[in-house]
């Protein structure tokens, strides 16, 4: 240990002496300083790096010969000659692609140079998109990302799940400039994609905050540790302290509903002595609530709910839709950022960047109908809810319970880079958090608790007599009270990050770090009527025994080395270690190169093993739950978590870590100077993937009373994944007077599919059940399109700038719960249109129209054979007792009786919400 103390100390005090001291300024073609330029005397291991207003300072032998390096630029030489004072410009269309930060620990490459396949988004690819979100500009920006709004899945509404390359939320690694952002105190836990996972909210990240997005489409689990198995995406923020605006944004779709309205500020300023800046961004937007219904079907609910038939229609003739509220819900949010960094002296910066969100979301469960949620069962319905049906007492009509969610999500760094004799030094601090609190309006608790019993000794003998001893009083039903607080979840982390680097060479640079992580999940109970003898109709809180505050931390460290052989020929290589307390160390690697054939033509290929760590949400979380069991209508089922008594109860194991393989092999060309295009094939192995099983049968013990399903999660899975994405670009084409852009991107999936047996528990396989079944096959393989293309034009000509861009959505398959075996669901490949159109009124005010989708494209499913008793059932027109066809029956399965007609009840894979229309104005400060 000494010794290693000791080679430390020689490293970062080693110095050279020479004979000539020279300091100079480095510009680009427009006069603005350039930081970080690199300045190495040729021929040694001496340099330096520019400042943040471009100077630089340097000694040098009187002879020698200084080499101006920077990604982007390309390298110019200027000889000493005994002269003290050197300024330079790169200029004159030197800039090449924009520098990227993600995916080396080394020096920062270009996009042209680096060994992995890059997204770069910026800004105004963002924008030009019309939609409200971060999350859904990106779903109509890069093929490979995907995500759905699901239109009731209670807690869901707060946050929607996204995923790169079919490989889920929690596989995707969030960074924000370049620092770990902290995840989403939610864990998916309904039948939707992403089921059972977490992640972190982009959504709550201002798009106007955002100066550029960097997607790195391979595993990095090496480079950043858990989480970044199928990639990373890096948020840069603006750093600009002069280009300030203010954006006024409003919408609606073509229903007349959704009616959004935003209002948000970015503007910034230097500090100081221009040695540093700031930048913020106020962003405030209400959407308001658009609901697509269903008609339902009477049969199918006569069926499900044992109703009279006539009942049932009788309401339906009033309420088609049994009145139901899903699509999207009532979201309000306000938005803070500030990111800003200035110099302590003039090789030392600090920098700070920090956030916080406040987002409120008003949605609604199913609708409990009258011949659901009868008066004959529940009398006191009639006085909590009356109604004008002419049939029910009191006029009872039903009730649509409410679920309204408030969500709070802070994050903040802070840190400090320096160079200390020619080590490049970044050490900082960062803290983050989600909070999730939830309550439930309009309902009740329809379940038969009594309070403690009393006893009076009324004769005094000592004795408990006939009488005296009385039953407690009655605390739900007729006595509940009809808003809860369920409670809700939260999840912080502190990250400290201490990051080093050096160039060594014109060929070498290395880079090592270490990483300190502390997590804490806490599960906050809910008021005693929200969980008690069942809970609230529609969602059940957090009872004490499954609540409470749980932690670990964990302790990384890299070594990351690159070797440009030659100018054509780079090699990188990075390993990691990582140790959790709670279940271990983990050992990652990864390699990868780079070969440029000609001045034309790249071609690149890494490999890489990889891990993720259980979150603490999947380790800790358990409870009862309300869920739709198709055929039977909402049932009660219990989530088990691994570490619990029942758990034991089953022999079920503790979850470990997925580990990955990764490789990735690619083709990049710059034909010309405005046509490029990129291949990248990847190939992604992951063993003991982390399941959320489907619901199985409890064991009959008093532990599972009540309970009508089980779930927990298991190592069950290994799967593999494999695809294309592909990426086209031609820029500057000449059209009239003006300029054309052309984008094309693609992915597509070769393979998704599970790789070997289900590891299933011993009880399990007992009772000839399996953890993961048909449905659950399809979240994780089909779920998504097997293709997506993205075919942009754009096109400026004078004040005005036009966008088209078409989204391909490709099949998506799902097997949902309770349908046949001999069927599945095929949803029909789309293309989703999106006009925008920009008017620069003046240098300083800009009005922008989006229409998206364009031709009101609505998802559209139809059942597909299996075999030939799947047909069979297609083609039977015979009616049951029920008056419906067997495919009837089916669909009235996986709809809810038609409830959720437009995207059956999972599977959809883009907005069933039609046209929208969305104006901004713009004002530049």
């Amino acid at each position: 240990m000494k010794n290693t103390i000791i080679l430390f100390l020689l490293i970062f005090s080693v110095s050279f002496t020479f004979a000539q001291q020279v300091s100079g300024k480095v510009t680009d073609q427009n006069g603005i300083a350039i930081p970080g330029v690199n300045v190495i005397e040729k021929g040694t291991t001496n340099g330096t790096t520019t400042d943040f207003d471009g100077n630089y300072s340097i000694t040098v032998s009187e002879n020698g010969i200084l080499v101006f390096s920077y990604v982007g630029y390309s390298t110019k030489e200027e000889s000493v000659n005994g002269r003290s004072q050197i300024s330079i410009t790169l200029s004159d269309g030197e800039a090449l692609d924009e520098v990227i930060l993600v995916g080396s620990r080394t020096a920062p490459r270009s996009n042209v140079d680096s060994a992995l396949p890059v997204d770069v988004v910026g800004i105004k690819e963002l924008t030009s998109t019309g939609q409200a979100t971060f999350d859904k500009a990106l779903q109509y920006r890069i093929p490979s990302f995907n995500t759905v709004q699901t239109p009731v899945n209670d807690a869901t509404s707060l946050l929607d799940p996204y995923e790169i390359r079919n490989m889920g939320p929690s596989r995707t690694l969030i960074l924000i400039n370049g620092k770990r952002k902290n995840l989403s105190a939610l864990l998916y836990t309904q039948t939707s994609p992403g089921r059972g996972e977490t992640g972190a909210d982009i959504s709550a990240i201002p798009t106007d905050a955002i100066k550029r997005v960097e997607i790195l489409r391979d595993g990095a689990s090496a480079q950043y540790g858990s989480d970044a198995i199928a990639g990373v995406m890096n948020i840069i923020l603006k750093d600009s302290p002069n280009d300030g605006s203010a954006t006024l944004r409003t919408g609606l779709t073509s229903e007349g509903d959704g009616e959004m309205f935003g209002f948000s500020v970015n503007n910034g300023s230097t500090i100081g002595d221009d040695k540093g800046f700031i930048n913020y961004t106020i962003d405030f937007s209400k959407v308001n609530q658009a609901n697509r219904p269903g008609k339902v079907d009477a049969d199918g609910d006569a069926f499900d709910f044992g109703a009279d038939i006539a009942d049932v229609q009788e309401f339906l003739s009033r309420r088609p839709d049994a009145g139901n509220i899903n699509g999207s819900p009532e979201t309000a949010a306000s938005k803070f950022l500030v990111n800003s960094a200035f110099d302590l002296s003039d090789n030392t910066e600090m920098y700070f960047n920090a956030a916080y969100v406040y987002k409120k979301v008003n949605s609604y469960a199913n609708y409990r109908t009258p011949y659901w949620r009868t008066v004959d069962d529940f009398p006191y319905l009639a006085d909590f809810f009356p109604g004008n049906n002419p049939n029910t007492a009191g006029g009872y009509d039903g009730y649509v319970p409410t679920f309204e969610g408030l969500l709070n999500d802070y994050n903040g760094t802070i840190g400090i880079k320096t160079k200390i004799n020619d080590w490049n030094v970044d050490l900082s601090y960062t803290t983050g958090g989600n909070t999730q609190t939830y309550k439930v309006n309009n309902s009740h608790n329809r379940n038969v608790v009594y309070s403690p019993s009393t006893w009076v000794d009324a004769n005094n003998n000592g004795t408990v007599d006939d009488g005296e001893i009385t039953e407690g009083s009655q605390l739900y039903r007729e006595n509940s009270k009809q808003s809860f607080d369920p409670g809700g979840t939260k999840f912080t982390h502190n990250v400290g990050n201490i990051d080093i680097s050096r160039i060594l060479s014109d060929q070498i640079s290395i880079g090592f770090g270490a990483e300190f992580r502390n997590e804490t999940f806490e599960v906050i109970e809910g008021e005693l009527a929200s969980y008690d003898g069942g809970g609230a109709d529609s969602f059940s809180g957090n009872s004490p025994d499954n609540s409470g505050k749980f932690n670990r931390y964990n302790i990384g460290g890299y070594f990351s080395v690159d070797y440009d052989v030659s100018e054509a020929f780079l090699l990188s290589g990075t390993i990691r270690t990582e140790n959790y307390s709670d279940f271990g160390n983990t050992f990652v690697y990864k390699l990868s190169s780079r070969l440029k054939l000609s001045d034309k033509f790249t071609v690149r290929a890494s490999v890489s093993s990889g891990f993720r760590a259980p979150t603490l949400h999947q380790i800790y979380t358990q409870k009862a739950q309300y869920s739709f069991i198709p055929g039977q209508g909402i049932q009660v089922g219990g989530l088990v978590n691994n570490v619990s008594t029942q758990a034991k109860l089953l022999g079920l194991p503790e979850l470990d870590a997925e580990t990955s393989n990764n490789f990735t092999i690619g083709l990049g060309g710059k034909l010309t100077n405005t046509l490029s295009f990129t291949v990248d094939y990847y190939n992604i192995a992951v063993k003991d993937r982390i399941v959320l099983g489907s619901e199985v049968t409890p064991p009959n013990t008093p532990a599972f009373a009540g309970l009508s399903d089980l779930s927990f999660f298991a190592n069950a899975l290994d799967t593999k994944t494999s695809g294309l994405d592909v990426v086209i670009s031609q820029k500057n084409i000449s059209l009239g007077a003006g300029n054309l852009d052309l984008n094309l991107s693609g992915n597509y999936t070769i393979t998704n599919e599970r790789d070997g047996d289900v590891k299933n528990p011993a009880f399990a396989t007992a009772n000839g059940q399996s953890i993961v079944n048909a449905t659950q096959e399809a979240l994780f393989f089909t779920s998504r399109p097997e293709t997506k293309w993205i075919l942009g034009a754009n096109y400026d000509i004078n004040k005005f700038g036009f966008s088209l861009n078409n989204t391909y959505f490709g099949k998506t398959t799902f097997k949902q719960q309770g349908m046949s075996d001999d069927l599945r669901t095929e949803f029909t490949p789309k293309i989703v249109t999106d006009l925008g159109i920009n008017f620069n009124a003046t240098d300083k005010f800009t009005i922008a129209l989006n229409i998206n989708n364009l031709l009101n494209v609505l998802p559209e499913w139809s059942f597909k054979a299996e075999n030939a008793a799947g047909q069979a059932l297609i083609n039977d027109t015979t009616l049951n007792s029920y008056g419906i066809t067997a495919i009837q029956e089916q669909s009235n399965l996986i709809t809810f009786n038609q409830r959720y007609s437009q995207m059956t009840y999972d599977g959809y894979h883009f907005s069933q919400l039609g046209t929208m229309f969305n104006l901004s104005l713009n004002y530049k400060f």
